[in-house]
């Protein structure tokens, strides 16, 4: 076991110590102050501005959303037609035909939404065109949720939105696409594979013929894993060794993962000249985030009693096993715990070990980072989402106090409410109803592959990482074409997936509007203080309570149901 905390321990420890400075260099972006890139993507922006005829004047609340949603609507239209267009375009050299509508769709709508939730094979269903077009979307809605993510700071701290385009570039130029570049090519050293070459043919030992897929495979891994994007170039995602060949590899992914998100507090830090806050908010997540690697390792580590008494010869106590079905070995049950927890909360979704073979603590734990959405979450947009829990704390404790709410010098007020409730109420909408029709209709419907409570768990969490837009999946579900459940996953999912992306969107750029223009309060001796220990406990109370709550009946109908069958022997 000690080895394996080691290396979870070892994780832990660089991303304590790299996310404050990137949180600094992000901050010196989005505050157009001088960076070490500035030669280089300076001019290289201006090109893109001068050709687009791109204004770089602030924007209102609706101008932001306008911008976003149109320029998200023509990038989906133009990615759906490569993939209806893909049996007569090039670079296909398995001469692959195009997928079926629903199927087209429902990725366009997925890869669009920054979630990459796939119900298809890599390798088998999409050409090297079609996947390296994935890779342009990976960029692009990487770079929609961090501007997102920065526009609503900047609200929040008093400050213009911004452009949205000016921030979607800068996002791409100054920070996804150097930092690709570089982690491509070190994947490139490390053994992932880059190359436009058809698949290899191989000769067994045995004598037999294998086709081996391969393709541009390194490039896709990286930004894959730092835009939290999560689909997979291969069927198997970061468990298939040309994605994730080794230890080296996995620890890289892994902090790709979760570094902008973890940097984003450090940056709202800065840009609220109050770093003190932003410390501590990254220590209420970063110690919510330790707890719940606990409880899922203790989980994986214990393994299944049941199968323990299995291999126990002596007849007493079962000894425990960790539990290694569904990961790689060259991984083992503590790297799989570590990457299940980090995907699931930051949104990225990519899987380096099947989560349907996750023991029941680890099921929990990854549904429940799916319902709470920001330890880490999403891209620019799971940092918004945590200031909305501040937001609602800030309220929940005027109330107590018999005070105004007031928030960075700002009053809360009805709208701010109201706002922020749309938010939270976005979620459990976009995966509870899909999930009761799904379940009441099971038969026809569902194609669950586990009967009783982990069926169940397959469902719900299907739905809630396409409304988290976080792409993992259970699996064990016929949701892929030509099943004929396939249309109703493929259908029912895009809702979730554009409810769980875009309302919460634009009540969060409109919230964000409503802070900008509100006139400061001056500080008194009465003002709640949000930067202290006692306001972020209450914070992490509330975020834990509405989370659990809200939630709390699926989670016990599903893994926790699970636990006490599995542990009682039945």
């Amino acid at each position: 076991m000690l080895p394996g905390l080691i290396q979870i321990a070892f994780t832990l420890i660089i991303l304590v110590i790299i996310s404050p400075f990137f949180g600094n260099y992000m901050a010196r972006v989005f505050l157009g102050k001088n960076t070490f890139l500035d030669p280089i993507a300076t001019p290289f922006e201006k090109v893109i501005y001068n050709a687009g005829g791109i204004g770089q004047d602030s924007m209102t609340g609706w101008q932001y959303i306008r911008a976003l949603l149109y320029s998200n609507l023509v990038m989906g239209i133009f990615v759906y037609l490569i993939f209806a267009l893909q049996g007569i375009l090039p670079l296909n050299p398995t001469n692959l035909s195009a997928p079926n509508w629903d199927t087209s769709l429902h990725t366009t709508i997925s890869f669009l939404t920054n979630t990459d939730q796939q119900h298809y094979s890599g390798e088998t269903t999409f050409s090297y065109l079609s996947q390296l077009t994935l890779g342009f979307l990976m960029f692009t809605s990487a770079a929609t949720g961090l501007a997102v993510g920065i526009a609503f700071i900047r609200g929040l701290t008093g400050r213009q939105l911004g452009n949205f385009y000016v921030d979607l570039i800068q996002s791409i130029t100054r920070i996804l696409l150097p930092i690709s570049l570089i982690g491509a090519i070190v994947l490139i050293i490390a053994g992932v594979p880059e190359t436009l070459a058809g698949p290899a043919t191989a000769t067994t030992l045995e004598g037999a013929t294998q086709i081996i897929a391969r393709g541009p495979v390194a490039h896709f891994e990286i930004i894959k894993e730092l835009g939290e994007n999560g689909g997979g170039f291969f069927a198997i995602n970061s468990a298939h060794p040309f994605e994730n060949p080794n230890n080296f590899t996995n620890l890289l992914e892994t902090l790709a993962m979760v570094s902008i998100p973890a940097a984003l507090i450090h940056t709202y830090g800065i840009f609220a000249n109050n770093r003190k806050q932003g410390w501590l908010i990254f220590g209420m997540v970063f110690i919510i985030y330790i707890f719940l690697i606990g409880i899922a390792a203790f989980g994986e580590y214990q393994g299944n009693p049941q199968v323990n008494s299995l291999l126990d010869s002596t007849g007493g106590a079962p000894v425990p096993a960790p539990n290694l079905e569904g990961k790689e070995v060259r991984f083992g049950w503590a790297q799989t715990v570590l990457w299940a927890v980090t995907t699931t909360g930051t949104m990225c979704g990519a899987v380096n070990g099947m989560h349907d073979s996750l023991m029941p603590l680890g099921g929990f734990v990854t549904l429940f980072n799916l319902f709470l959405q920001i330890v880490w979450g999403g891209q620019g947009t799971g940092t918004a989402y945590l200031f909305i829990y501040l937001i609602l704390s800030v309220f929940l404790t005027g109330l107590m106090v018999g005070r105004t709410p007031e928030f960075l010098g700002r009053k809360i007020e009805k709208r701010e409410i109201v706002l922020a409730s749309v938010v939270l109420l976005v979620h459990p909408i976009a995966i509870l109803i899909p999930g009761a029709i799904t379940l009441a209709f099971s038969d026809s419907l569902s194609g669950i592959s586990n009967a009783g409570f982990h069926g169940i768990s397959q469902v719900i969490y299907e739905y809630a990482s396409a409304a988290a837009n976080n792409g993992s999946g259970f699996e064990g579900l016929a949701d892929s074409q030509p099943a004929t459940t396939g249309l109703w996953w493929n259908l029912s999912a895009c809702f979730s997936l554009l409810a769980g992306r875009y309302i919460p969107i634009i009540a969060l750029l409109l919230l964000a509007d409503s802070m900008t223009n509100k006139q400061p309060v001056p500080e008194t001796t009465g003002t709640l203080r949000t930067d202290t220990v006692l306001f972020t406990s209450v914070t992490a109370g509330v975020i834990l309570i509405l989370g659990a709550l809200t939630f709390f009946p699926v989670l016990a109908l599903g893994p926790i149901a699970e636990g006490y069958k599995i542990s009682s022997g039945l």
